[in-house]
C-alpha cells in the first residue's frame, strides 16, 4: 500500500487532457494536480479554466521530490522517452497512447518498471468499451468456447483530425499528421485481446493502401517525417491460443463512428457482432442441433438513452451514435459501481471510459498494484502493429512478433470490476 497522497503535474494542455485534468482533480487519492505545457498562453488558459497551478518545466518536474506522479499528454511519438525519463526519476505514470512508437523504447519501459515497482498506466479506451467487455465477460463463462476468429477497426479520418495536428504540430502539422496508422493500433488490437486476458500475437502480415487523397501528408517523398506511404493499414495476426484476427487502421475512409468497435467474435460454441448501431450473440441451439440461437443484446451495451432512441427512430440514434453519444453517458455494461463516487455527475468520453482509466492509475498508484492497461498487457496490444508496418512496407512479408510475457508473479494486477 502506498500511505501517500498523489501529486501529478500533467504535461501537455492540448484538445485531449482537458477531459482528464477534472478527473485527476477529483479523486480521493489526489492531492494536488498542475499543469504544465511549452506553449505557456494554453497552460494559463487551462489553470485559469480548471483553478490548478502551472508548472514551470517537464524537467523540473522530474527534479522536484514533492511530485509523485506524471501524466503525459503530448504528441503521440513523444510519449516513450517521457515515460522513460519520468520512470528514471522515480515517479508513477499515466501515458495517454500508444505507449511508444519504438519496440526498444516499450522494453525500456517494461524494464524499468520492473525494477523500480512504480505505476504505469496507459490510457487505452479499447479496454473499457462496451464490444471488449461484452467479449470479455461472454468468453470467461465459455460462451464462445475456443476462440476462432475476430476482427476489430479504428476508423478516424484525416478531416476530423487535422484541427488536432494542427494544434500542436504548427506550420509543420502535416510532417507529424503523417505518423503511420499501425503506430497506434491500440484501440483496435486492445478490445481483443484484453477479451482474453493473456492471449498475445505471435505473427504477423499486414498490407498498407497507398495513393491517399491526402498525398500533402501520406508518402515516401518527405511528406511526412517518418517516410510512411499509408493512410490506411490492415494486418492479420496469429495468436498465442490458436486464433486468427483483422485489425484495420484507417486514416482516410468515409466513415464517421463508431470510431473504435469490434466487428466480429466468434468462438467454436458462439459468436458476436457488431453493426453501426446493434449488438448480437449467437449460440448453438440444444433443443435445434446444428441451429444457432440468435439474440439481439444492444440494450446490455448501448447507453439507455441511445438503445431507446434506436427502437423508436434509428436514423437519429446512429447520427447520435456518429457524434459519440453524449458526453456524460455510460454502457450499461461498464462497472460503473467501483467507481468513486466524487466521479458523479463529471464529464466522461470516449464511450463513457475516461473515468475508469484514471480509477486504474490512482488505485494502482495507492495499492501497489498493477493497473489493468500495465505495460506487459499494453506492449501486447502496441508491438504487434509496430512489426506490421514493417511487414506492410515489405510487401505483406510474415513476421514473428516479440512478447515482453506477462508481469512479475508476484505482482497483482486489480480487478478491472472492482
Amino acid at each position: 500500500m502506498n500511505n501517500e497522497k498523489m501529486r501529478v503535474v500533467i504535461i501537455g494542455c492540448g484538445r485531449f487532457s482537458k477531459f482528464f485534468v477534472p478527473l485527476f482533480k477529483a479523486h480521493p487519492v489526489v492531492e494536488k494536480v498542475y499543469v504544465c505545457d511549452l506553449k505557456k498562453e494554453r497552460q494559463q488558459e487551462y489553470m485559469e479554466k480548471f483553478g490548478v497551478e502551472g508548472y514551470e518545466s517537464y524537467e523540473k518536474a522530474l527534479e522536484d521530490k514533492s511530485i509523485n506522479a506524471i501524466a503525459i499528454f503530448t504528441q503521440r511519438f513523444s510519449h516513450g522517452r517521457l515515460v522513460i525519463n519520468a520512470l528514471k526519476a522515480g515517479k508513477h505514470v499515466y501515458s495517454a497512447v500508444p505507449c511508444a512508437v519504438s519496440i526498444d523504447e516499450i522494453k525500456e519501459i517494461a524494464k524499468l518498471v520492473e525494477e523500480t515497482r512504480l505505476t504505469y498506466s496507459m490510457g487505452e479506451t479499447g479496454a473499457y468499451r462496451a464490444p471488449a467487455l461484452f467479449c470479455r465477460r461472454e468468453f470467461a463463462k465459455g460462451t464462445f468456447g475456443k476462440f476462432v476468429y475476430a476482427e476489430a477497426h479504428y476508423n478516424h479520418d484525416m478531416s476530423i483530425m487535422e484541427d488536432a495536428f494542427k494544434s500542436s504540430g504548427g506550420d509543420d502539422w502535416k510532417k507529424f499528421a503523417g505518423v503511420p496508422p499501425f503506430f497506434y493500433p491500440t484501440h483496435s488490437t486492445a478490445m481483443i485481446l484484453s477479451s482474453m486476458p493473456g492471449v498475445y500475437v505471435t505473427k504477423v502480415a499486414a498490407m498498407g493502401y497507398e495513393g491517399s487523397p491526402r498525398t500533402d501528408i501520406f508518402g515516401r517523398d518527405g511528406q511526412n517525417h517518418y517516410d510512411n506511404p499509408f493512410a490506411n493499414e490492415a494486418m492479420l495476426v496469429k495468436l498465442s491460443n490458436g486464433g486468427i484476427a483483422r485489425i484495420s487502421e484507417n486514416r482516410c475512409v468515409g466513415w464517421r463512428a463508431p470510431e473504435t468497435y469490434i466487428s466480429q467474435f466468434y468462438g467454436t460454441n458462439g459468436g458476436y457482432e457488431f453493426s453501426v448501431a446493434n449488438h448480437h450473440l449467437s449460440t448453438w441451439d440444444p433443443e435445434r442441433p446444428g441451429l444457432v440461437k440468435m439474440r439481439r443484446v444492444t440494450d446490455e451495451l448501448q447507453p439507455v438513452e441511445v438503445s431507446k432512441m434506436i427502437k423508436e427512430d434509428y436514423d437519429s440514434a446512429i447520427q447520435n451514435i456518429s457524434e459519440g453519444f453524449g458526453f456524460y453517458a455510460t454502457s450499461p455494461i461498464q462497472p460503473l459501481d467501483r467507481l468513486p463516487k466524487e466521479y458523479e455527475g463529471l464529464g466522461n468520453g470516449h464511450n463513457g471510459t475516461h473515468h475508469f482509466l484514471i480509477d486504474d492509475f490512482c488505485r494502482a498508484f495507492a495499492t501497489g498494484k498493477l493497473s489493468p492497461t500495465n505495460i506487459w498487457a499494453v506492449a501486447r496490444y502496441n508491438i504487434p502493429g509496430l512489426v506490421a508496418h514493417e511487414s506492410a512496407l515489405a510487401g505483406g512479408v510474415l513476421m514473428d512478433v516479440p512478447d515482453l510475457g506477462n508481469p512479475p508473479a508476484d505482482w497483482e494486477v486489480l480487478d478491472y470490476t472492482k
